[in-house]
């Protein structure tokens, strides 16, 4: 029978950041699977920041012009604080539940305030309150906290609430009851071949439309594993990775079985018709050969284009080979540093660039496209360590370049470096990757690494002989704005083909 209880999810997101977030899609299902009533609040397409982040990737050359023309895109033009009062007012919610991540803390909590006269309980989750529980749980309009993994936490809770038993004994939650904040132990990690199949109805349609390349795409996403076996110092999954065995809960890192996957795609290709499809996966190649195989043959009678991301080192002919059979038309890869010895040594990336541009010929000879992520502005970086970066792709032929700045997130080992060679205070405010932290360190400045970020493109593709008008562009002046202008339009024309 339903049951009368609803819950009311917040998305504080990014402004105009289409990717759609995995863990609201499984959420919701789980909460819809035990009978609960759910529905959401999503800020995408509310204005709050002076450019959107499609927007500022197409300004940056990391992202090809693109429109949304006909898709019914764009920005709301009503208050997004009124709106949010007026849907907890209209759905009256037994619970809200609200996502977090360190980007969009700060919105995040404006919108919890905006509603704080409704009197109803807040419950927070994602990797930033894991990581940041104490800050999180002592704010005023927060009642409880997910630590880890919420699917079955939040079942759970919402079982006891509907029933209004006593539910300060939860596994991961934390929990503000008359006095002392009630922390309980963290669960055992659950079995995600488990999970019903992900679940986008919460979210509008139009939330499915993903720009890449310059074409607009109705595309689903799919979660393969969860995790990530590698140890990066700039990510936040290695951190998880050790909390989880410290606290006996398991092993983070998982991957589906091949057959549970083949049957969610073909679940959400017949419910949502998509034309892309991207795997969600931080390496989608750590996997043995014999795996994606069983992958590839079972995944041809989709047929579908798809997209996924791995690292250079999983990169073989063998593997490569096979996703060119199967339709794989789109890659992403990590360069992240090209300075072998800066990225073993701050990274914690063990291969050489001769591994990494192996890979990409690799790559290149099965004619799969392919986007390369790059990070300026870690702790200790100098402009000669940005050029070795540039130097590596200027080897290489991806259809588009990312150049991130380093962001020190808490749960990360660069954070915690950050903070004992003080380039950053421990209450430091963090944006978004294309904006990063400014560091007070004295190898290089903020505004430098702000300048080459915009001119790394340019640097990575044009000829030497134009390297004078780009350090130009590198400026924020009159005179760098028009030769970066001036550059752009030439970089549309010659390389965003």
């Amino acid at each position: 029978m339903p049951k009368d209880f609803k819950v009311l999810f917040i998305y504080p997101n990014t402004e105009m950041a289409t990717l759609v977030p995995i863990n609201l899609s499984l959420l919701a299902p789980c909460l819809k699977k035990a009978g609960f009533e759910v529905d959401l609040f999503d800020t995408t397409y509310y204005k709050w920041e002076e450019i959107n982040f499609e927007q500022k990737k197409v300004d940056l050359l990391q992202l090809k012009p693109f429109s949304y023309k006909g898709k019914g895109v764009d920005y709301k033009e009503t208050d997004m604080y009124e709106d949010l009062a007026k849907k907890v007012s209209e759905y009256k919610p037994d619970l809200i539940g609200i996502t977090l991540v360190e980007d969009t803390f700060e919105l995040g909590i404006s919108l919890l305030d905006a509603i704080k006269d409704y009197d109803v309980p807040v419950i927070a989750g994602g990797v930033f309150v894991t990581f940041s529980a104490n800050d999180v749980i002592n704010n005023e309009n927060v009642d409880m906290v997910c630590i880890g993994e919420g699917e079955e936490a939040l079942v759970e809770l919402c079982e006891k609430m509907r029933r209004k038993e006593d539910h300060t004994s939860i596994e991961n939650l934390w929990i503000k009851k008359d006095g002392p904040i009630i922390k309980n132990p963290m669960r055992k990690l659950m079995d995600i071949d488990n999970l019903p199949f992900i679940d986008y109805d919460i979210f509008e349609r139009k939330r499915l439309y993903r720009p890449m390349h310059g074409k607009v795409h109705t595309m689903i996403h799919v979660e393969v594993d969860r995790g990530c076996p590698y140890d990066c110092t700039y990510c936040e999954a290695p951190h998880l990775r050790r909390l989880f065995q410290e606290k006996g809960c398991g092993a983070y890192y998982r991957r589906k079985k091949i057959d549970r996957v083949i049957a969610e795609i073909k679940h959400l290709v017949s419910k949502y018709n998509p034309d892309y499809i991207n795997f969600n996966a931080e390496s989608f190649l750590a996997k043995p050969v014999s795996e994606l195989k069983e992958f590839a043959e079972k995944y041809k009678e989709i047929g579908l284009p798809f997209w996924c991301q791995s690292r250079p080192e999983t990169v073989t002919e063998e593997k490569i080979k096979i996703l060119k059979e199967v339709n794989c038309q789109n890659m992403q890869f990590g360069i992240e540093h090209g300075n072998e010895a800066f990225r073993a040594k701050i990274l914690n990336r063990h291969y050489t660039n001769k591994q990494m541009l192996d890979a990409f010929k690799i790559v290149e000879k099965y004619e799969i496209a392919y986007t390369v992520n790059n990070i300026i502005g870690f702790p200790d970086e100098t402009r000669e360590l940005v050029f070795n970066t540039i130097n590596i792709n200027r080897q290489i032929n991806p259809v588009t370049m990312n150049v991130y700045f380093f962001t020190p997130y808490k749960g990360t080992r660069l954070y915690q470096y950050c903070i004992e060679k003080g380039y950053i205070e421990k209450n430091k405010k963090v944006h978004q990757l294309l904006d990063g932290v400014e560091l007070k360190m004295d190898s290089i400045s903020y505004m430098e690494l702000k300048g080459l970020q915009r001119t790394f493109p340019l640097y990575a593709k044009m000829p030497e002989n134009m390297f004078g008008q780009i350090k130009i562009a590198e400026r924020f002046d009159d005179e760098g704005n028009k030769m970066f202008e001036k550059l752009r339009e030439i970089y549309y024309e010659k390389y965003f083909k």
